[in-house]
């Protein structure tokens, strides 16, 4: 029986289910229902098994201290195609396979949209290699193989990015996504030959991840600076950092809705999955300036993103940048985790990296499901355009209730699970003043302030985000004719939607799995007053911090709910009520045109961060007798991102400026190139001498 509850087995079968799922869906190309059957069949079955492997390889290294399982055995030098599965692995393995789960199980109802149109085989079967590659990326053992497998999840990536390649805007967003996602994979591999070197450099051993632990403090500050450096800007560009993050608001828009689930709620997560693994289990103590630069990053991260997301009227774009927002946020606890680490505060650093791991879990589950619920809607309405939707609430209610518990838990709104972890930043971040004696401890309380800020956009754009969506009149023939999900798709909305309850109203239950996690990473147990009242109150680092209990939230609202019946049965119940038409400004009638748009409901924050958005309008109208009285209006609104038009457009022209003198040297003459292989090896003889 232990046998079978082997976690090894368990991620064994998970393995093997998505093979096979890549391999039938292709072979099943020309029946689009039996790719659809077997390609999201296998990734359901591939997810049960992942989420199993991922529990018990938690709870079983808790349980014994034995964290690691190998799985294949070793091929060939340096290529060693070895899998373990230690807390941190466990961890993010049950998080892609839990949303394999719900996204095949949407699939089934999503992909049949794509019949007769395009091929569901492909899709299938790239989302089965994108599940499978992302599954090794966390397990794997050795920089080799890592590296082989973050390629083959950048690739299988980029061709779900690409589906609808028939569009110009997918093949743009496709090759920006190729582009960044290679020149991050160039970072990476310096920055595990900077660990090769420091290790030996001379067995196949020195690039196991093993060996790379006990390098800790022994390579030099220099050395180490740069491979920090380069691991940040390679990991930094697949989690969307900022001004890392161009890609992001082009690729997740343009995907299929269930692959951009996918891409939100896994593949970002790689490389905070890096940057966790490098930082906290490869280089030791780190240096302040690490973990100052880190918290920045993710401030200026989520500040930024969720500044952009209220810009937009791109549903799916505002879910993209709200994807930067919380990378940011993430980013937030791992930086106030590594400052704690250099101030030798363990239990706050503790804190700070339990906070930035749980909202790691929390973002890829309602963002998922976000991403889910826009593509219900672009399912029925055919647009991703917030101005031509409105009233979908009536014509998909259960859509829009899932949707509104996304948006809830995404807005760090009480007790849903978005809640929590932004809680437990809090506590971190205020808690960070008062240890140490220097100026950079302000950063704690400035970092917290921001995060409140971003709390407070966030709500406010969710606020557009459903209203517009989803209240009010339809706003285009679409949206009047749109119906709802079918019964796979809400089943899958579903199960993220119950999950965002549970994380938010147990979450108890759930850090309790993260202690070997903890112990793996940083040598301690979780916080001794983290959990509080058996398992009731969630506490903080000290005992004297802040306690909450979104438990106690959620019964004190149920208790208060029959208040207003009560007073309705004592006070309101003969009181004369008359009904009457809504008021319509002495018009004919209440007409979509009324209507709050999203760009009108964003306005006034355009207008109080105009110097970061630069915003530029055209008004055209057309007269019919009269100067006075126009007959037609038309106008149009644009932002500025900045990074886009500031940074990488002129580093695009200085790109090509530069290729253009440098043609000169492929002149088709043998002799010249002759020249250039001489001084080439010229050069590579000095260097090795």
């Amino acid at each position: 029986m232990m046998d079978l509850l082997s976690p090894t087995l368990l991620l064994q079968i998970a393995l093997c289910a998505y093979g096979v799922g890549t391999a039938g869906s292709l072979l099943a190309l020309r029946h689009e229902r039996i790719a659809n059957l077997v390609g999201f069949g296998c990734a359901t079955l591939g997810g049960l098994f992942g989420i199993g492997a991922g529990v018990l390889g938690l709870v079983f290294a808790s349980g014994n201290g034995q964290a690691a399982f190998k799985l294949w055995p070793s091929l060939v030098p340096y290529l060693q195609l070895t899998v373990k599965l230690d807390p941190l692995s466990a961890f993010f393995v049950l998080i892609v396979s839990f949303l394999a789960l719900a996204v095949s199980v949407y699939s089934f109802g999503y992909v049949r949209g794509f019949y007769g149109r395009k091929s569901v085989g492909v899709l299938a079967a790239f989302f089965n290699t994108l599940l499978l590659a992302t599954t090794l990326v966390f397990t794997a053992s050795n920089a080799f193989f890592f590296l082989i497998c973050w390629e083959i999840m950048a690739l299988s990536a980029y061709c779900l990015v690409s589906f609808e390649h028939e569009k110009s805007e997918t093949r743009s967003a496709g090759v920006l996504f190729f582009i960044m996602s290679h020149i991050g994979t160039g970072c990476l591999i310096l920055g595990f030959l900077l660990l090769f070197q420091a290790a030996g450099g001379q067995s196949p051993g020195g690039y196991s991840f093993d060996t790379f632990r006990t390098l800790g403090e022994t390579m030099s500050p220099g050395r180490r600076d740069a491979a920090f450096l380069l691991f940040l800007f390679g990991f930094g560009v697949k989690a969307g950092i900022v001004p890392l993050h161009i890609w992001l608001p082009e690729a997740h828009p343009v995907a299929p809705s269930n692959a951009s689930a996918l891409l939100s709620g896994v593949l970002i997560k790689t490389g905070i999955y890096g940057l966790t693994r490098v930082l906290f289990d490869f280089m030791g103590t780190p240096p302040n300036w690490w973990g100052v630069t880190i918290l920045t990053l993710g401030t200026i991260s989520a500040v930024l993103g969720v500044l952009y997301a209220l810009m937009q009227h791109d549903l799916k774009r505002l879910l993209a940048y709200h994807s930067i927002e919380n990378i940011g946020i993430i980013l937030m606890g791992l930086g106030a985790s590594l400052m704690f680490l250099h101030t030798n505060h363990p239990v706050l650093a503790t804190l700070a990296l339990i906070a930035g791991l749980y909202h790691t879990i929390n973002h890829a589950i309602f963002k998922a499901l976000l991403f889910l619920g826009a593509g219900a809607i672009l399912h029925a309405t055919h647009t991703r355009d917030m101005e031509k939707m409105g009233g979908l609430i009536r014509r998909m209610p259960k859509t829009a209730f899932c949707f509104l518990i996304g948006a809830v838990a995404i807005s760090a709104l009480p007790p849903l699970n978005g809640f929590v972890s932004e809680w437990l930043t809090y506590q971190a971040l205020l808690q960070g003043f008062d240890p140490g004696g220097s100026l950079v401890r302000l950063m704690f309380p400035l970092s917290g302030a921001m995060l409140a800020l971003t709390g407070a956009l966030a709500a406010a754009c969710f606020v557009k985000a459903f209203g517009i969506t989803f209240l009010a009149q339809p706003r285009s023939e679409q949206a009047a004719q749109a119906h709802e999900a079918s019964p796979t798709m809400l089943v899958g909305m579903g199960v993220l939607t119950a999950a965002c309850f549970f994380l938010g109203l147990f979450p108890t239950m759930f850090l309790r799995l993260l202690e070997p996690l903890t112990q793996q990473l940083l040598g301690q147990p979780l916080p001794p007053y983290l959990i509080q009242a058996d398992g009731w109150v969630l506490g903080s680092a000290k005992a004297q911090g802040g306690t909450v209990s979104t438990l106690g939230i959620a019964l004190t609202g149920i208790c208060l709910l029959p208040i207003p019946l009560v007073l309705w049965l004592f006070f309101g119940r003969r009181t004369r009520v008359t009904t009457g038409p809504t008021w319509d400004c002495g018009l004919r009638g209440l007409t979509p045109q009324m209507e709050y748009t999203a760009t009108g409901f964003s306005k006034p924050i355009r207008m109080i961060f105009k110097a970061l958005f630069r915003p530029r309008r055209e008004v055209q109208r057309e007269y019919d007798y009269s100067p006075y009285f126009a007959k037609t209006l038309r106008f149009e609104s644009h932002i500025e991102e900045a990074f886009v038009t500031r940074l990488y457009r002129p580093l695009n022209r200085t790109i090509l400026r530069l290729s253009r003198r440098m043609r000169a040297l492929q002149a088709g003459s043998i002799q010249a190139y002759l020249i250039y292989i001489f001084i080439t090896l010229l050069l590579l003889l000095l260097f090795a001498l």
